[in-house]
């Protein structure tokens, strides 16, 4: 049975989390998709992460933060810094963390349009007549032979934010990558991994964790990654819309 974006925004008010299949965000989505190839290109060729703290060199990554207005008019925003607190990321928060911003091309493309309304409309069930501050990742998690790839090295989290959409976008030879979530005592609320492109998770992050297991390569001698766009959702006060 097909699910609805209904069935999603009640999962998420009852449970804390939903899990969306990839042939249901597919036609969710319709006819944006239509770039979907060189959206999904857009992972390619990306910096590594330089604000490891433990000096990770698994994590390639890009950024980007629009608004979202009531009405679901989105507009980018200029290049900013990302940032969390120590509370929230105890390996590499506490500094501006200035990243490299998205690729204009995907930043302005019908692909990355669809899936930030779709989260907007989705929370915006939950908090009616809210606008939004969305910060946007892009992510890249590298296996190589005898080294895992970590998607959540600051172990299971939240964001400090109101809510996130994780959708996954490409898996390449890589086993294993399971995200899990839990309620604030840890205890776990489910589990579920993002194996097709479009695969999606919603979570409220004010009321639940969530982190991921490492990935593993299966063929040594072959890239292995796991490409994902991140979104946080943060409701903006009334006055800050602009």
């Amino acid at each position: 049975m097909a699910q609805s974006e209904e069935l999603w925004t009640a999962s998420v008010a009852r449970e804390g989390f939903a899990f969306a299949r990839a042939e249901d965000v597919r036609a969710r989505l319709s006819g944006a998709l239509g770039g979907w190839d060189r959206f999904a290109a857009g992972w390619e060729g990306m910096p590594r992460d330089a604000y490891m703290a433990d000096g990770g060199r698994d994590r390639r990554r890009r950024h980007a933060v629009l608004t979202v207005a009531s009405d679901g008019s989105a507009a980018l925003q200029p290049r900013q810094p990302h940032y969390q607190s120590r509370a929230y990321n105890a390996l590499n928060g506490g500094v501006e963390r200035w990243y490299e911003p998205m690729a204009p091309e995907i930043a302005a493309g019908a692909p990355l349009a669809a899936i930030t309304a779709l989260g907007a409309s989705l929370f915006g069930r939950l908090r009616p007549a809210a606008s939004w501050r969305v910060e946007l990742h892009q992510f890249r998690i590298e296996a190589t032979a005898g080294s895992p790839g970590r998607p959540t090295p600051e172990g299971v989290h939240r964001d400090g934010v109101d809510y996130v959409l994780v959708l996954l976008v490409r898996r390449e030879n890589v086993a294993q990558g399971t995200t899990t979530v839990h309620d604030p005592s840890g205890r776990g609320l489910g589990a579920f991994t993002l194996a097709a492109p479009l695969d999606a998770a919603f979570v409220d992050d004010a009321r639940v964790l969530h982190g991921v297991t490492p990935v593993t390569a299966l063929d040594p001698a072959r890239p292995a990654f796991r490409d994902v766009l991140v979104a946080t959702y943060r409701a903006l006060a009334p006055e800050a819309k602009s």
